[in-house]
């Protein structure tokens, strides 16, 4: 028996076991002693459950979806199922680190008004180089924002830990009660946007977002979706407006309408067409359009 708090470690699988299994296989070395592992499969081709009976990672709690429910869906999932007073919400394609839990615990217990604890991000494929040590502002009127850090080599630069604007979708650790009170991730946006728009409703409800500069993960990057592709395009897009609809008032998405419509549209339809990148084209009006037929709608 342990009286450490247990957390919920909750990833997705879809399409990727390879990856999955190297996963699991970085949690063996983890030296917290109380968690589990909910591993959520959104109707991936090769169901996971054999290659998780043979890597004996008996910690392991598999639930497979009948069909892909996305980012969002997929952990709502996860979060349902999950026990843990707190619930680590995490890529599969990362490794973690040995300390990532206590270390991403550390805050919860020194302040009630944390809600969210992030670790630092490197690149899996260049481990001295960050992508991830907090999120900078939101511009309300160009929906622009931008994780502090990106690409830079980390030589300590970062190492303050400190509240932040946004959570990372990577890796975030969010404690229960925020959960219960705030709710689950918002469904409609599937895929990109949703750690953005959870986070800002995190914190309206009186939470902090905060990075751990002491804690480490490695990130693969798009291992699922890929570094750059049509799918991702439209999702970006699409999920960019969708998250201003949301969580801006009337004056702000006025002017971002005409940012986005005057400047960022045809900026990005131009080096498409001049690229011959037809698809990226299509991808990015798809999303736009997406919004303009909905916008009758509730975007909640």
């Amino acid at each position: 028996m342990t009286d450490k708090p247990l957390v919920s470690i909750i990833t997705i699988n879809y399409n990727q076991t390879d990856t999955t299994c190297a996963f699991l296989e970085s949690a063996r070395h983890l030296t917290y002693p109380n968690y589990e592992i909910i591993l959520v499969d959104n109707a991936s081709v090769e169901n996971p459950s054999k290659r998780i009976a043979q890597g004996y990672y008996s910690n392991v709690r598999l639930i497979s979806n009948s069909k892909n429910l996305g980012f969002t869906g997929g952990n709502n999932v996860g979060i349902a199922a999950a026990k843990g007073d707190y619930l680590l919400i995490v890529n599969n394609d990362t490794e973690l680190t040995p300390n990532l839990l206590e270390k991403l615990l550390e805050p919860f217990l020194a302040d009630d008004r944390v809600g969210v604890t992030c670790p630092k991000i490197r690149y899996f494929d260049q481990p001295d180089v960050i992508q991830y040590a907090g999120y900078g502002p939101l511009n309300k009127l160009t929906g622009q924002t931008g994780a502090v850090g990106t690409h830079e080599v980390d030589r300590g630069q970062y190492n303050r830990s400190g509240p932040t604007c946004f959570a990372h979708g990577c890796a975030m650790m969010v404690k229960r009660e925020v959960v219960e009170r705030v709710g689950r991730f918002a469904e409609r946006f599937f895929l990109y946007y949703e750690e953005l728009d959870w986070s800002q409703r995190i914190q309206k409800a009186g939470y902090l977002i905060y990075y751990q500069a002491t804690a480490l993960i490695y990130h693969k990057e798009s291992v699922s979706v890929g570094k750059a592709n049509p799918l991702k395009v439209y999702y970006l897009t699409r999920n960019r407006i969708l998250f201003m609809r949301r969580n801006t008032n009337p004056f702000q998405l006025t002017v971002f309408y005409a940012f986005f419509l005057c400047f960022a549209l045809p900026k990005h339809s131009l080096i498409y067409s001049v690229k011959g990148q037809f698809a990226y084209l299509k991808a990015i009006w798809k999303g736009t359009w997406w919004n303009l037929v909905s916008s009758s709608e509730s975007p909640v």
